[in-house]
């Protein structure tokens, strides 16, 4: 009975001390498109949930479809929530003539390899449960010669060289028509909104229609797509801050300049480090003669800290190579090591617990061959990284006023501590390859209540240890 008391008196006092010690700003309670962070994946290329629906399925061949599934998608939610990941963008989902859905035959029906409506409408779900959204493709252009709207002709279309088919988007039937699947698809399956991709030959002003009539389906859905373009949405891409980054990242001293091509106008841009289209970035660090693991380390810390919203390709997490797709598109391995799965995860939730690393100003303090020390900044928060991607150990002198007065910088990462010294700077110190995201504390010297609860703690936890080893000692005597 004494020793469930010292036990209870113990509990108090580490509740004690946890709500003196510092903690994250809480999240914006309305998230938008600028608070997300994305993980982009391929069905077929994810997870195998169950068998029932591979017919033809041959997972040795990277060129047929593998087995993967809305259900292999759900029974490893907690994987992508574990990573931080606030949304998922799970590609094309329309039946298909290929693995990676580019081919679609319908703007109505699922790819059977896929599932069902009702196991797609069930990953929705299980995702919400886990307050992470999701997105699917709507592929305006580049269908299948086996599409309904083709075998039906009902819309005039072109065939390319490639063999797929080009709808003629002047048409105004067809864009009405496009209008109502991409509503029907939204609230069919629940989704959070859709990635357009392959806008090819459609005007601004009628893909502007059909970002508006998803907002208008769906309050805070969002409308992105893969490719540049000027049209209202809430997201695009930007090949040149992705090219700035794989140019810095790749290898070790880097021309790392194209990163001050990042600014606070760019707070919506989706920043990436490779895409499913390509070659992925591991397979640029092994031409490179670098160690991927190494590499994507610093990498990461860039991606989930500079100005933008992440998107993360699947497999990033170990490091998955590939030149070109289908070698790019390997079905995840969940049994290899999954080392850059925490720091990705601990990065994020970095992220997703403060609005000013999310959307804080961004000023770059220094830039130079690969050692780059910028902050995010707002009226409560202070937070500076930095990034050496150099082969060598480097310092940099930081004055205090670009930190605040009796500050300190605490390392979250590598747990670092940095003082203001009696020259007024901060004196950051990182070996080689390695990076640091520091909140600004207030340095208020030694935390007497803090040292007078720990100390307390020890005394009593030793002091339960005594009652407990006494008691086990009094009963062996009394069966003696």
């Amino acid at each position: 009975m004494k020793g469930k008391r010292i036990s209870s008196v113990i509990a108090i006092f580490l509740l004690f001390i946890s709500t003196m010690l510092p903690t994250e700003a809480a999240a914006s309670a309305e998230r938008t498109l600028k608070d997300e962070s994305i993980y982009d994946l391929l069905v077929d290329r994810f997870n195998n949930g169950i068998g029932t629906n591979d017919v033809d399925v041959d997972a040795t061949n990277r060129h047929a479809f593998n087995g993967g599934d809305f259900a292999g998608i759900q029974s490893r939610l907690q994987h992508i929530s574990e990573m931080g990941f606030t949304m998922i963008s799970i590609g094309p989902v329309f039946e298909t003539d290929t693995y990676d859905g580019t081919q679609a035959r319908s703007y109505e029906k699922l790819e059977p390899h896929f599932g069902t409506a009702e196991e797609l409408t069930s990953l929705v779900k299980a995702a919400h449960e886990k307050d992470i959204k999701v997105i699917a493709d709507f592929p305006m252009n580049d269908v299948s010669k086996q599409h309904d709207w083709v075998k039906n002709e009902q819309f005039l279309y072109t065939e390319t060289t490639d063999g797929t088919i080009q709808w003629d988007s002047n048409d105004d039937a067809l864009q009405q028509a496009l209008l109502q699947a991409v509503v029907d698809f939204v609230t069919t399956h629940d989704l959070d909104g859709v990635r357009l991709t392959k806008l090819e030959g459609y005007s601004d002003a009628f893909v502007n229609e059909v970002i508006a009539v998803v907002h208008e389906t769906k309050a805070g859905a969002y409308v992105i797509t893969n490719e540049e373009s000027d049209a209202d949405f809430d997201a695009t891409r930007h090949i040149a801050q992705e090219d700035a980054l794989r140019q810095a990242f790749t290898k070790t001293d880097a021309n790392s300049s194209g990163i001050d091509i990042f600014t606070d106008a760019n707070a919506t841009n989706i920043i990436q480090l490779d895409d499913l289209s390509g070659s992925r970035l591991t397979y640029e660090m092994v031409e490179a003669r670098m160690f991927p693991p190494t590499r994507w380390k610093v990498a990461v810390t860039a991606l989930f800290t500079l100005p933008g919203v992440p998107l993360m390709t699947y497999g990033s997490e170990i490091a998955v190579n590939g030149k070109e797709a289908p070698d790019s598109h390997p079905l995840l391995n969940f049994k290899t090591d999954m080392e850059l799965k925490d720091l990705i995860g601990n990065l994020n939730t970095l992220r997703n617990q403060s609005e000013t690393l999310r959307n804080g100003d961004f000023k770059m303090l220094h830039n130079q061959d690969g050692f780059m020390v910028y902050t995010r900044t707002s009226e409560d928060e202070t937070w500076l990284i930095a990034v050496n991607n150099t082969s060598k150990t480097v310092d940099i002198k930081i004055p205090a006023e670009q930190i605040g007065e009796k500050k300190k910088l605490r390392g979250l990462l590598d747990s670092d501590l940095v003082k203001e010294t009696d020259d007024g700077y901060f004196h950051v110190v990182l070996d080689r390859e390695l990076a640091e995201v520091y909140i600004a504390d207030e340095d208020k010297g030694f935390n007497i209540p803090y040292l007078i609860a720990s100390l307390l703690v020890y005394i009593l936890f030793l002091t339960f240890l005594f009652l407990v080893i006494k008691k086990g000692r009094a009963r062996r005597k009394a069966e003696g």
